[in-house]
């Protein structure tokens, strides 16, 4: 019987999920962004930017996108439904939430003071990824984590900690947040040690560090690690696209294509009043949009040497192993095989 994934239509073949953005935002929301009455949110807008958005990347050929909006930050799994059913692309909604610095703390902090939080935790993820989101029936099919610069907070210790207890227990994919590519050693070590299944768990943000040590250490624990902010460069701690390029290309070098997955962490429609970048970081993120990838990030590798094959590695086959499908297999029974011969 074929492994499937929960997507905002219902469960879905993986082995039907093809080419997949493993990272990007059709709508996203800092926090705080629905205490703005003068601009509440605009539906229409989002389903003509949505659409937009799934009609550049199935021109690039690509069938399944993760939305990974965390539950505080304007996630809504119908409005995805919406854009998925319009666009016929495959959409994974998540579960989880933000880090510390940019969340919404305050719930969770306030319910770990009175020592219930955990249970809590538990018991949110749980019924979302087995009875569906609110009274959506709406599964998602990652729990979305994340952690701050250099730190992992005891508060986001506490969402890592039940993140390995429930895919232990449901077999979820976990994805994350490294702010500004650091504590990826450390967030995988964390979930592994908690019992979570590092096949099943990407690394996020990886691409906000070049030093290919910082990639190794990250990578020995087995786990997958995102180079999913390529057109995000020049502030906020991210190198330039073409230094994360070199990285990536230095990490395919050395073997480890079959770990790496590339996406960019669009965010498509700004919830509450869009930014209004300056001029000069406006001509640095020219290139933060959902064709990028397809568009100069892969024309760049191979013209370094990357092949077809290890681009299909990032974007059909790794995806298709995180979430179980017969690529998973494949890998499970080349590693026996090896173990076997030694």
């Amino acid at each position: 019987m074929s492994q499937k994934v929960n997507t905002v239509l219902g469960p879905v073949p993986v082995d039907e999920l093809g080419k997949t953005l493993m990272h990007e935002h059709f709508f996203f929301g800092y926090p705080g962004f629905y205490g703005n009455s003068l601009y509440p949110r605009d539906d229409e807008e989002i389903m003509r930017v949505g659409m937009e958005v799934a009609a550049t990347v199935k021109a690039h050929g690509v069938k399944t996108v993760v939305d990974a909006t965390p539950n505080e930050a304007g996630r809504d799994p119908e409005l995805l439904k919406r854009i998925a059913e319009k666009t016929g692309l495959n959409i994974i909604c998540s579960t989880g939430y933000y880090y510390e610095g940019e969340g919404a703390p305050a719930y969770f902090t306030f319910k770990k003071a009175l020592g219930s939080a955990e249970e809590e935790i538990y018991e949110m993820f749980m019924h979302e990824i087995t009875k569906g989101i609110g009274k959506t029936g709406i599964k998602p099919g990652v729990i979305k984590l994340g952690s701050g610069k250099d730190a992992i907070s005891d508060y986001e210790q506490t969402f890592f900690k039940v993140a390995a207890r429930v895919q232990k227990e449901t077999g979820i994919s976990i994805i994350t947040h490294t702010q500004e590519g650091t504590m990826g050693p450390e967030q995988a070590e964390l979930l592994v040690s908690e019992g979570a299944d590092p096949n099943r768990v990407l690394i996020g943000h990886m691409d906000g560090n070049t030093d290919i040590n910082y990639h190794l250490r990250t990578l020995e624990h087995g786990v997958f690690v995102g180079f999913d902010r390529f057109g995000i460069q020049g502030f906020v701690g991210a190198p330039m696209d073409k230094d994360r390029v070199g990285t990536l290309m230095g990490l395919i070098g050395l073997g480890y294509a079959g770990q790496l997955m590339i996406s960019h962490d669009t965010v498509n429609h700004w919830l509450g009043k869009a930014p209004e970048w300056p001029d000069e970081l406006k001509k640095l993120i020219a290139n933060w949009h959902p064709g990028n990838i397809f568009e100069n990030i892969i024309p760049a590798l191979k013209k370094g040497g990357v092949t077809d094959d290890q681009i299909d590695t990032m974007l059909v086959k790794n995806p298709n192993k995180i979430f179980g499908g017969s690529e998973a297999d494949k890998a499970a029974k080349d590693k026996k095989e090896t173990a076997n011969l030694s």
